[in-house]
């Protein structure tokens, strides 16, 4: 099972990136004019968007995805006209906030960790050196956030980067427009729901997730949710549980449960105190917290919206 559901793609942005062996991807290079430019006329829509509206006033939702392309990280037209018509960025997590951050960082380090068995510890130090991580980079986090900036990291080799995440670029978008830039959660919530309640539980999730890393599931659940997102493929993605093989045990669907179920309606609860106070949202989460009974869509419009879905040409 993919283990990372849009929570620490920041963890990502920190790691030192290492291309010394031919195997290894590439490092990132600053993109120049030139390659910018490119990228922006050639911009379409991408992800999932929805209009919402009640009481005279429109906000929009969008499915974002944490890693990505560099193409991927220019807004399209609709999402650039939903963009423009609102007044308010509502992210995860505002990561260009130095508060945030700083809160993120002491909750790193405030977290609990547990002792590895020498067989597991075996593991990850050998998928840090397959993924060409220096393993004193993330030594000092705990067992679950290991294997998850690990899992993350994976997407390399398949062009998928977490400096190109879409959120991280519709924050800079967001404080470029001076747009109110908000947080719909906070740092130390995202951090505990990957934080196990008891060691039998973090065992069984790092060595279910360095299974995926070592059987190369990661990097193709990775590749096919980004393509499918690329795609805007609506129809696919609506039916993930169906076919993404995650919710086979009941440490898989206590994960699911966690990422998704507990977190969206806090989430929809301030979108909604958000769009009440008189502002006009553009509220950018990852795409799996918009499908479902319980994604943010179906929420929005238990809270008495008008929820229509755009769907790109």
């Amino acid at each position: 099972m993919l283990k990372i559901f849009r929570l620490f793609f920041l963890l990502a942005l920190s790691l030192p990136v290492f291309a010394a062996e031919p195997a290894c991807p590439p490092a990132l290079q600053t993109p120049s004019p030139e390659m910018i430019k490119a990228a922006m006329n050639s911009a379409r829509d991408r992800g999932f968007l929805w209009r919402i509206s009640k009481d005279g006033q429109t906000s929009f939702l969008y499915g974002t995805i944490h890693v990505a392309k560099f193409d991927w990280m220019f807004p399209g037209p609709q999402v650039m006209k939903a963009l423009r018509e609102s007044d308010t960025m509502a992210l995860e997590l505002d990561i260009l906030d130095q508060e945030i951050m700083e809160r993120l960082s002491r909750e790193v380090k405030a977290m609990k960790s547990i002792s590895m068995t020498a067989v597991l510890s075996r593991r990850m130090l050998k998928q840090a050196e397959s993924l060409c991580t220096p393993y004193a980079a993330i030594s000092m986090l705990t067992p679950e956030l290991q294997v998850t900036a690990l899992s993350v990291t994976a997407g390399r080799r398949a062009g998928l980067e977490a400096a190109y995440g879409i959120d991280a670029v519709l924050a800079g978008i967001g404080h470029g427009a001076r747009k109110k830039v908000v947080s719909l959660e906070t740092p130390e919530l995202q951090l505990r729901l990957l934080h196990m309640s008891k060691p039998e539980d973090t065992i069984a999730f790092v060595s279910d997730s360095l299974a995926e890393l070592e059987s190369g599931r990661t990097l193709a659940m990775l590749k096919t949710i980004s393509d499918l997102w690329s795609d805007s493929d609506y129809a696919r993605l609506e039916k993930f549980e169906e076919w993404c093989e995650c919710l086979n045990t009941e440490n898989e669907r206590e994960v699911m449960r966690r990422a998704l179920d507990e977190r969206n309606p806090v989430m929809a609860e301030n979108i909604n105190n958000l769009h009440n106070n008189g502002s006009k949202v553009f509220a950018a989460v990852g795409s799996l917290h918009m499908f479902g009974p319980l994604g943010l869509p179906a929420l929005m419009s238990k809270l008495g919206y008008q929820v229509e879905r755009v769907v790109f040409q």
